[in-house]
């Protein structure tokens, strides 16, 4: 029996073989990566994890994946685009490669832009069941009738997606989201930004689906599901983080529709 909404302490890829198959709406996490914070002195087995979470993913769920890389040696790591790779190889869908904008940075270079981004990986295991639009784009000239053309492959052209359309005041949001850094203190060496949780949370599930965190961290992910009427499951191996998510638990309140 799957027990929901409540913080599981483990390791998770162990966590996760006690889950039965196709049972997970969405997941929704960012891993320690490139040892660019000390969780506790914890590591990961990625590949067992990313196993598991095809496993336990229903048929057109997703998967959240927010990862970057160090720069080790003068090279980017590469980290990100191999656990991209690999979730394909488990047989999950890259149905999106999304960027998260930061508003600042970490680890400034004397000799390479800034880095202010990090990738959010959106997997689907087969095409997604859910997709709700964040309509918060604003159109630079809506009531105008959308018009043009595609080239196809063969060359020729066709009327464009929505040819004939009446601009809306509001479009869906672009695949690169610019969300603040969290300034709140949870006491957690890399907090998940609550807006970033709330938005994916929003578009890719809906009221009563089943939320997913291996990596529960500080607990933004279940207060999220809570606060949008989701359920939860979180997992966190650091005893000392699973205090701090109950206590953050126990602020969320969900919003009224």
């Amino acid at each position: 029996m799957l027990e929901i909404n409540k913080i599981i302490q483990g390791e998770c890829s162990a966590v996760m073989k006690t889950f039965p198959d196709n049972c997970i709406d969405m997941t929704c996490t960012s891993p320690p990566y490139d040892n660019l914070r000390q969780y506790c002195g914890y590591t990961f087995d990625f590949e067992a994890i990313a196993r598991q979470l095809y496993r336990v993913t229903k048929k057109g769920g997703v998967v959240v994946w927010v990862v970057g890389d160090a720069t080790v040696n003068g090279s980017e790591t590469g980290t990100s685009f191999r656990q991209a790779l690999y979730f394909m190889e488990c047989g999950f869908n890259l149905h999106d490669t999304m960027i998260y904008q930061k508003d600042g940075f970490s680890f400034p270079e004397s000799n390479r832009c800034h880095n202010v981004f990090e990738y959010m990986f959106v997997f689907s295991k087969g095409k997604p069941k859910i997709f709700n639009v964040l309509r918060d784009r604003i159109n630079k000239n809506p009531g105008v009738k959308l018009t043009g053309t595609d080239r196809q492959v063969n060359g020729k052209f066709k009327p464009i997606s929505g040819y004939g359309k009446i601009l809306d005041k509001l479009g869906g949001r672009f695949n690169i989201w610019k969300i603040p850094n969290q300034t709140k203190d949870t006491k957690h060496p890399a907090p998940f930004p609550e807006q970033l949780a709330n938005d994916h949370i929003i578009s890719w599930s809906n009221k009563g689906d089943l939320i997913l965190d291996p990596f529960c961290g500080s607990g933004t992910v279940p207060k999220m599901a809570i606060e949008n009427h989701r359920d939860y499951i979180g997992i966190e191996i650091s005893e000392e983080y699973i205090d701090i998510i109950n206590k953050r638990i126990l602020t969320a309140q969900p919003q009224l529709f």
